[in-house]
């Protein structure tokens, strides 16, 4: 639960900070001419509607299980992150591509460019307190892991999401500044159209990873290799499993798993003995790891279990 007002508070700050950006952006881009002004104003207009978007997946995703949904919404704030990745993409990067391009072919001398300035000396103010503000959330998160693992390990793309957005705008925001310091100086406004397309490849080299995570988590991948561990050791450890063959994980939402075990019990065991055998590792289970939703126990012989492993094979690469 604290991880998730976390990243609500990552949200609420980038929200904040986007939204006034863009309207000021906007301004100096209508008092100053910038093609890369105009971009960088889509940019953080795209990246406001993305934080609320965020926010509509989280409340999603935190309702409770019921009987149309018996293993929660997990899955809506995956949905809406894939939708952010598409908006970054189509609003973001090509919206700011068709705007240097045509910037290129009919250059105009930007205006005075002095509240161009000072509102991009203010957007790299406000975005990079927003960028220090995610980055410390996913710091707390990413435990002993680098950076770029922690990112493709992560289950909640609601914190990625905004400190790739940010990342992107702090780039986008420096691109800017080149293109028109240069333009202003060289006297040659193509470069202010250039800047747009360096922006828009910012952007959708930002979409394109946002797209490839959060695709693997809507379309289901496994958990964290060592909560699957855990569950085996605890199978493991219990009387009346002779062998726990194995088990197969998957994340349905930031903080749900659905977890299937497959066990051998002890012949001697009887119906009685299996089914509270079965509610102790159930409920033992979700008491080390609330995480778990549902987990499943699938009596099974070592042979079935590797015949049914042997049926997946290839084995594809899973995402670290």
């Amino acid at each position: 639960m604290e991880r998730t007002h976390g990243s609500r508070f990552v949200i609420y700050v980038a929200l904040a900070g986007n939204l006034g950006i863009a309207i000021a952006k906007f301004i100096a881009a209508a008092i100053s001419g910038s093609s890369a002004m105009f971009s960088e104003g889509v940019h953080s207009l795209v990246d406001t509607v993305n934080e609320l978007l965020l926010l509509h997946g989280l409340n999603r995703a935190s309702k409770p299980p019921d009987r149309n949904h018996p293993l929660g919404r997990g899955r809506e704030l995956y949905f809406w992150s894939f939708i952010v990745a598409v908006l970054v993409f189509a609003l973001g990067a090509c919206v700011s591509l068709y705007q240097g391009i045509t910037h290129l072919h009919s250059p105009q001398p930007a205006g005075d460019p002095t509240i161009a300035y000072i509102v991009l000396g203010v957007s790299l103010l406000f975005e990079g307190s927003s960028w220090w503000v995610a980055l410390r959330e996913f710091r707390l998160g990413k435990g002993r892991h680098g950076y770029f693992e922690a990112f493709r390990r992560s289950k909640d793309p609601s914190t990625f999401t905004v400190l790739l957005e940010d990342t992107a705008a702090l780039l986008g925001l420096l691109i800017a500044v080149a293109g028109l310091a240069g333009a202003q100086l060289l006297d040659m406004p193509e470069l202010d159209g250039i800047a747009s397309i360096g922006i828009a490849a910012v952007l959708a080299t930002a979409a394109f990873l946002l797209a490839r995570e959060t695709k693997g988590l809507l379309i289901g991948e496994p958990a964290h290799p060592e909560l699957g561990e855990a569950l085996l050791q605890l199978a493991r450890d219990d009387a009346d499993i002779e062998t726990a063959n194995g088990i197969l994980t998957i994340q349905v939402g930031p903080n749900q798993v659905l977890a299937a075990l497959s066990a051998a019990f002890d012949d001697r065991c009887s119906t009685t003995q299996i089914e509270a055998c079965v509610a102790r590792l159930e409920r033992t289970a979700r008491q080390q790891h609330p995480e778990i939703v549902a987990l499943f126990i699938k009596p099974q012989t070592p042979a079935a279990w590797q015949a049914r492993l042997a049926a997946l094979e290839p084995p594809a690469t899973p995402r670290a």
